[in-house]
């Protein structure tokens, strides 16, 4: 096992990958910024470094200083958590150029998926169902015109280059497309210098649900079953369940198949997810892209198969086998992640502030990974998230309700936050009888 690993990341997942770090015996070494410097993640690590100040460019982004950490303080692996650097493929070379060992996939891999376009035709040569769409990127508003045309109206218009929900539009007809388009290329130069614009077949009914894969140090690509993700607000998930009320055992098979066959196509190695569109109407799934990182939903594949995946991936980048059999795995019961965050319950804007109270829900089958404690602030400066609420059952009803117990007994004052929408989404009867898709929320708003 890896003896000491530097955590290139902040708050909750900070704090997740430092528990199981000291769980194993391995020394837990945190960096972190000036606007961060009273978070638990720091006082809970064997060592701390300050990296920089609060922007993220100048620390947590910051290469050199991260690299200037891990050498300091005698790191021999970097975690890079999800988010910053985590999909950085150029990072994951320096980092192994440099002697260290990165915990995650390979930089080939990174590179790979990274390119949406790339990975979009990767997947099609593998026989990984994907939508119809560009096989290479639009170059002026006249390819996307023509590209439109063929695909046919409506049309998602996307960044190349992005990720997480970011850099997308939709776009009824030509002149919608006109506008979209220079929108998200303005948008994907700014945030991904690279302007490189796709165009996929919009589905007006669909469901979010991807696979949880695990490429092994021994070359075998294994999947821990789906996770539905289809709560969301402006293309950014909320609420993550597995397994999901939509997959009939027959299609689980086929996901799960063809999320193999993902991983296979790009020699994959470490924890990392098959994002696919499930048509409602239809049933039919599509590629849409693979995040080539721990997930921020990935507790609720711990729950549901009992194993640690971040143990697993630090055995991976070890060259260990895994703590668990690949050709026995057996999911049981049901389990819902709920994300914490400070904004506004109704129009989900950021909301940071002073935390006065925190009080966490316990019991059975209740778990929270957070980020923050009472009298931490919350700053404008990153990701709103500030906890996970994760709770498992055997069935997906008793979930629910446990869910709607840990939500009403979560005390938190001081930052807004969206545990009222969620004690309002959890009696929503569109949400309690399985049927939803991504559009749920606009209709309850």
């Amino acid at each position: 096992m890896i003896e000491s690993l530097l955590v290139a990341n902040r708050g909750e997942i900070a704090r997740r990958i430092i528990r199981t770090a000291k769980r194993l015996g391995v020394r837990a070494i945190a960096v972190y910024s000036e606007a961060d410097a009273d978070l638990p993640f720091v006082t809970e690590a064997d060592e701390a470094v300050c990296v920089g100040p609060a922007n993220p460019a100048q620390s947590y982004r910051n290469t050199e200083a991260i690299l200037a950490a891990a050498r300091s303080t005698g790191a021999r692996a970097i975690h890079p958590g999800y988010g910053f650097l985590s999909e950085n493929a150029d990072f994951a070379r320096t980092v192994e150029a440099g002697g260290l060992t990165w915990v995650g996939p390979g930089a080939d891999a990174i590179s790979a998926m990274g390119d949406k376009i790339n990975a979009r035709n990767l997947m099609a040569a593998a026989g990984v169902p994907v939508a119809p769409g560009t096989t290479e990127p639009a170059a002026d508003l006249a390819a996307a015109v023509a590209a439109a045309a063929e695909i046919g109206y409506p049309v998602m218009v996307k960044a190349a280059a992005g990720g997480g929900g970011m850099g997308m539009g939709v776009a009824a007809d030509e002149a919608a497309l006109r506008t979209e388009y220079d929108k998200v290329r303005a948008f994907a130069e700014r945030m991904f210098d690279d302007g490189s614009v796709l165009l996929e077949r919009y589905f007006p009914r669909v469901r979010h649900v991807e696979v949880q894969i695990l490429g092994l140090a021994d070359g075998r690509v294994v999947a821990l079953g789906e996770r539905e993700c289809s709560v969301q607000r402006r293309n950014q998930k909320l609420v993550e369940e597995s397994p999901s009320p939509a997959v009939s055992p027959l299609l689980r098979s086929r996901l799960l198949a063809a999320a193999v066959r993902a991983g296979e196509a790009v020699d994959y190695r470490n924890a990392g997810t098959v994002e696919c569109l499930l048509d409602v109407s239809t049933g039919e799934f599509f590629f849409l892209e693979m995040n080539t990182r721990l997930q921020v939903e990935h507790p609720v594949t711990e729950l549901v198969y009992g194993l640690d995946l971040v143990e697993e991936q630090l055995r991976v980048a070890a060259g260990l086998a895994p703590a668990f059999d690949p050709d026995a795995l057996t999911p049981r019961g049901h389990a819902i992640e709920l994300r914490i965050n400070a904004e506004d319950p109704k129009r989900f804007l950021p909301g940071p502030g002073v935390i006065g109270t925190w009080v966490e829900p316990t019991g059975e089958g209740v778990r929270v990974d957070s980020g923050y404690v009472a009298g931490n602030t919350v700053t404008p400066f990153y990701d709103s998230l500030m906890a996970k609420l994760i709770v498992s059952a055997p069935t997906r009803a008793e979930a629910i309700e446990r869910a709607r117990a840990a939500v009403a007994s979560f005390e938190l004052a001081g930052p807004k936050n969206n545990l009222p929408f969620f004690a309002e989404l959890l009696e929503n009867e569109e949400f309690r009888s399985g049927t939803y898709d991504t559009s749920l929320i606009s209709r309850m708003r």
